[in-house]
């Protein structure tokens, strides 16, 4: 049976490359949480609120996928959503390490949750939201790179700062 895979992150902003991934996830299973993370490592330039709105209106057309947030670990959220599978993006070696030590972790922390990897289309490889914000904040064009409502999101918000 096809379950519910949980794809935890703090998508700030969401980009076309976490897209990439929720569209290939949501071809694998039944449905595919985007699990917005409060409480991070990174301060973040959009609020909670803003980033599952942004995510909200930039997965509007995968059937399959709905976006919630969570403040906490994640497999805490994932336990609570009935899942035991978490979907990572992978974009390039350097990924590998830090993705490893949170899988690992996770699998310390709940043995029932697996960890499912999967890499972006090519051209997202070296995709990141920090590089989508460093280039807006240096007057380049992203929009290659994230849905026309993240674009106008970060623009809004980079005037009024």
């Amino acid at each position: 049976m096809r379950k519910i895979a949980i794809y935890p992150g703090t998508f700030d902003p969401i980009t076309n490359g976490h897209i990439d991934i929720i569209e290939r996830g949501c071809k694998i299973f039944e449905k595919v949480i985007v699990a917005v993370a409060k409480a991070t490592n990174k301060e973040c330039f959009f609020t909670l609120d803003e980033r599952i709105h942004l995510a909200n209106i930039s997965i509007k057309h995968i059937n399959n996928a709905e976006v919630e947030g969570f403040d906490g670990l994640a497999v805490n959220f994932v336990k609570s959503k009935k899942s035991s599978i978490m979907i990572r993006g992978f974009r390039a070696v350097s990924d590998f390490e830090y993705e490893l030590q949170i899988a690992h972790a996770n699998r310390t922390l709940c043995e029932d949750i697996e960890t499912i990897f999967l890499t972006p289309k090519n051209k997202y490889l070296y995709l990141s939201s920090s590089l989508v914000k460093q280039i807006a904040r240096l007057g380049g064009s992203i929009k290659e790179y994230v849905p026309d409502a993240v674009q106008d999101a970060i623009k809004n918000k980079m005037q009024k700062k």
